[in-house]
């Protein structure tokens, strides 16, 4: 993949700022509730920021296909709030106390709330798409939220085991998160009902985004600033997740040092961290998974060459870009 220079997320952002704006009103109208602790941890989840990754591919997909309806808005909506109800459920699960450099809702207000709120959350999704009037486009969100329930239980018992394979921690991802990429930019051709070749380009596109993305989100978890991830080094290993830095490095350092991380892995020691940070750099394995994000970036541009040229697919080209030079 050609290396064009950093690539400034906020400008590609800019081009949909307008949409986005609309989006989070939708998004604080949508979060009304006569339940007082369903506003609290409503407001409190918007303002905490994030980047609408989600809603902003959906948003250029729609507009590279010219697309001049309003129901994108509602469905950017519905893709934030499924990405926002997946992070309540994992910090319950993986006992995270810090996202975005805040506090976690579980750590606010306990798991039980955490489990509730993102339960109304995914219970509000499917509301909002009925006035899609559209049985593809829930279909295509049903199939989504049940392949990333699949890949959270696929995930759970990878937990603890370091015999997990390259192969099989890529299933995880495809189906925990990559997917997610995948139907945000998918929505907007079916939306436009465009040529099957169209919609499963953008499908493509979005898949390979998505493994990209989360491949560097396990490089930051040795390399970035706890202040611009708003997360603490080390987190994946000491919930015990086999990422693909460790993957690697399990197969190709020398057997004691393989024993070190696959101890680590099953006890989630935290304390090994700075032993197996080195095993791991020893390896190339932060390199190899760079390697795999930036061939999985490029395979997204490529999946594009069937799009007409436009704004709006530059930075859909950008994005993919973006998703491996990130440092957040």
């Amino acid at each position: 993949m050609k290396n064009n220079g950093p690539i400034d997320f906020e400008s590609i952002r800019e081009l949909t700022r307008q949409d986005i704006a609309a989006v989070d009103q939708i998004i604080l109208k949508e979060l009304a509730s006569d339940v007082v602790l369903i506003n609290q941890i409503g407001q409190y989840i918007v303002s905490s920021g994030g980047k609408r990754l989600r809603p902003v591919l959906l948003l250029l997909a729609a507009k590279a296909l010219g697309y001049k309806e309003n129901h994108h808005l509602t469905l950017a909506a519905v893709v934030e709030f499924i990405h926002t109800a997946t992070l309540l459920h994992d910090d319950v699960v993986d006992d995270s106390d810090l996202r975005r450099g805040r506090n976690t809702v579980n750590a606010v207000w306990g798991n039980a709330a955490s489990v509730l709120v993102g339960d109304y959350l995914l219970s509000k999704t499917f509301e909002m798409m009925v006035c899609t009037g559209s049985m593809r486009v829930m279909n295509l969100v049903s199939h989504t939220t049940t392949a990333i329930a699949e890949g959270e239980v696929l995930q759970l018992l990878n937990v603890h085991n370091p015999a997990t394979t390259e192969e099989s921690y890529l299933e995880v991802i495809s189906r925990k998160t990559a997917i997610l990429f995948s139907t945000s930019v998918q929505l907007a051709a079916v939306l436009t009902e465009s040529p099957e070749e169209t919609e499963l380009a953008f499908r493509n596109y979005g898949l390979h985004l998505g493994i990209a993305f989360q491949l560097i989100d396990d490089v930051l978890d040795y390399k970035a600033n706890p202040e611009q991830t708003g997360k603490n080094i080390g987190d994946d290993l000491s919930e015990g997740k086999p990422t693909l830095p460790l993957i690697h490095a399990i197969q190709h350092s020398e057997e004691s040092q393989a024993d070190i991380i696959r101890n680590a892995i099953r006890k989630g020691d935290r304390d090994s961290f700075a032993e197996i940070y080195k095993i791991v750099e020893s390896c190339n394995s932060i390199a190899y998974t760079e390697r795999r994000a930036e061939e999985e970036a490029q395979r997204a541009i490529d999946a594009l060459a069937v799009i007409p040229t436009s704004t709006s697919k530059d930075a859909l080209i950008s994005l993919a870009e973006f998703s491996v030079q990130r440092n957040f």
